[in-house]
């Protein structure tokens, strides 16, 4: 899990700094942070659109130019050609509904999370998949 906060350093969210770690067999698979796709202007450049409308947290996720931690460490994993299957996710924030499909369907078996979010639907999904969800203490 430090390994995942040391990762969540390298946001660029003006929100949320959260980072994200595939592991298998005690090795690194893939990590992630949440930030604008590469080559995209981050948002400490070009300013948070959800906070100059005020949108609440949980809500309206199009409308930011960031993925999530979990979001990129998929997506990393896949472009390096390295299956996630069956691995565990540590991450430091506990994932939303739209990571949490994108986590099942990628094979996640278990994830470790720091800071609760208040999902109920995401928390009814990983539930009805199988996938472990489980807080850290620290």
């Amino acid at each position: 899990m430090s390994i995942a906060e040391l990762v969540a350093t390298r946001s660029t969210c003006l929100r949320r700094h959260v980072g994200a770690v595939l592991v298998k067999d005690r090795r690194i698979l893939a990590t992630g942070y949440n930030g604008a796709p590469a080559g995209i202007r981050h948002c400490e450049e070009t300013g948070c659109l959800r906070q100059k409308i005020s949108v609440p947290s949980g809500q309206r996720h199009e409308l930011c130019r960031g993925l999530h931690a979990e979001q990129n460490a998929i997506i990393q994993a896949a472009y390096h050609g390295i299956s996630i299957a069956g691995s565990t996710l540590y991450c430091t924030d506990q994932p939303c509904v739209i990571c949490s499909k994108m986590l099942i369907n990628a094979g996640i078996a278990d994830i470790f999370f720091l800071t609760p979010y208040d999902d109920p639907l995401a928390e009814e999904m990983f539930e009805e998949a199988g996938v472990r969800l489980v807080r850290w203490k620290k």
